[in-house]
């Protein structure tokens, strides 16, 4: 009987040992992704005159990578089911890796769009079938470790882009920024051929090309119009017929998911209290928090006078607030449980968001340090805890579907996000225009639609149960 115990805790701790490693190797998959999704920005000036372009034309390429995104996402959790998570997985980092080399030996605006969108399709199969390999091997009782791993570069990445671009932009060549993948993914690939389990789905249905067309039109168009939105000199008008058309086909691809057979994606886990909550509720915070790292350098450079690299330093609070908090995590969710954190931390998102409409050139920039810093922990917080209860009543049958569904809306919400504010900023500058304000007054009044943004997201947590993701709670039996 000892020799069959310390084999079974030999086995459970390679297993512990193997599922802790995948998530790290795929936490740094997700971080290259999402760092090249915001880090060319401040390259932009250097990169036309390469090209021989306006700056402005680079916008192109920018939006090349994130529209593709949107596309090919869809199609992530069929592709995963027939050829294997670890085939795909090790593919789409050898695509983007070799689409990143393209883009830093590129010369022209067209080459280096063509090589974004292919980039774009690397990380839109790269980002689900990590995170769909992750929830397959890590057990329910492991779950928040695993996901608070993955989260960290969707909180980072955003936040440190634009100074590590303008690092790179400043004191080398800006074709360094794409150079910097090719080690990484390298070895990123060697490592998920070595050790992501080599499983296939032996009952995966025919490919949903309708499905496909419409649910990738639907998105393509709804990120567009964000896209569209965002930008300086935004066409709310355009971005407004865009978005209606994208709602429109969104309509009409959850009418065919709902009827198919064989659907691309598979909306089954939206019955899943726990699942549905992250959609809804989840969406809406997440368009909140993702307005912040877009406005907060625009309200430093328009209303106080900051320079772009000065704007950035003081972001810089919210990373710290998002590491602080990470240690911390675990053990708030499982002494409190789901429901009390979402809602407690989800008011303390509220109150901060709000805080940074008090902003003023006359405050103390520790203040504002701290305020953002206080805002960086809940935001942290709270991805973490959405992100897995996410998965915590998922069924293995449902699991490939309910995380392209939850792939594609963090995408697409990431997007609507950075609309929201250059939206919000433009009714803070119409009314400012009738009111004679000074220039920091429209960002407050964006802040405080942002903040009541986040409210509406806080609504749909009151309706779980107060036992809710308790399976992922708990805390590991010891072997």
């Amino acid at each position: 009987m000892t020799g069959q115990t310390g084999v079974q805790e030999t086995d459970t701790a390679a297993t512990k040992s193997a599922s802790l490693g995948i998530a790290l190797l795929v936490a740094g998959t997700f971080f290259m992704e999402n760092l090249d999704a915001t880090v060319i920005t401040p390259a932009v000036p250097q990169m036309a005159q390469s090209f021989g372009v306006a700056p402005v034309e680079l916008n192109a390429g920018i939006s090349a990578y994130m529209l593709t995104l949107g596309i090919f996402i869809p199609v992530s959790g069929w592709i995963a089911d027939r050829f294997g998570p670890r085939q795909v997985f090790a593919a789409a980092i050898a695509l983007f890796t070799f689409a990143s080399l393209l883009c830093g030996i590129t010369n022209s605006l067209p080459t280096f769009i063509a090589a974004r969108v292919l980039q774009g399709i690397g990380g839109a199969m790269m980002v689900p079938v990590g995170r769909l390999v992750v929830l397959r091997v890590t057990p329910k009782e492991k779950l928040i470790s695993a996901i608070a791993a993955l989260t960290w570069p969707a909180l980072v990445a955003p936040v440190l882009g634009p100074p590590v671009g303008g690092l790179i932009a400043d004191h080398a060549d800006w074709r360094w920024i794409f150079y910097l993948n090719l080690p990484l993914g390298l070895i990123a690939m060697i490592i998920a051929l070595k050790i992501v389990p080599a499983e296939r789905d032996t009952k995966v249905g025919p490919f949903d090309w309708l499905g496909f067309a419409v649910t990738g039109a639907s998105l393509f168009a709804l990120m567009m119009a964000a896209e569209i939105a965002g930008r300086p000199d935004a066409n709310f008008s355009l971005a407004a017929l865009v978005g209606g058309i994208g709602a429109l086909l969104l309509i009409a691809s959850v009418v065919h998911l709902n009827r198919a057979r064989a659907p691309m994606i598979e909306l089954k886990a939206l019955k899943v209290k726990t699942f549905a909550v992250t959609i809804w509720g989840g969406s809406l915070f997440r368009m909140g928090i993702s307005a912040v790292p877009f406005l907060i350098p625009l309200m430093l450079q328009i209303g106080f006078g900051y320079d772009a690299f000065s704007s950035g330093l003081v972001l810089m609070a919210v990373f710290a607030g998002n590491l602080a908090m990470k240690p911390m995590t675990t053990a708030i969710l499982r002494r409190f449980g789901f429901k009390t954190v979402l809602i407690g931390n989800g008011i303390i998102n509220v109150l901060a968001l709000s805080a940074c409409a008090s902003f003023t050139p006359a405050m103390p920039l520790p203040i504002i340090c701290f305020v953002l810093f206080i805002g960086g922990m809940s935001r942290s917080m709270q991805f973490t805890a959405l992100n897995t209860i996410a998965f915590a009543d998922v069924s293995k049958e449902m699991m490939s579907g309910a995380n392209t569904l939850f792939s594609a809306a963090f995408q697409l919400t990431v997007g609507l996000g950075i609309a929201l504010g250059a939206i919000a900023w433009r009714f803070g500058e119409y009314i400012t225009s009738k009111t004679g304000g000074p220039p920091v007054q429209p960002f407050q009044i964006a802040f405080m639609i942002i903040a009541a943004t986040a409210v509406l997201a806080l609504i749909d947590m009151f309706t779980l149960a107060a036992n809710a993701g308790e399976n992922v709670s708990k805390k590991p039996k010891k072997s």
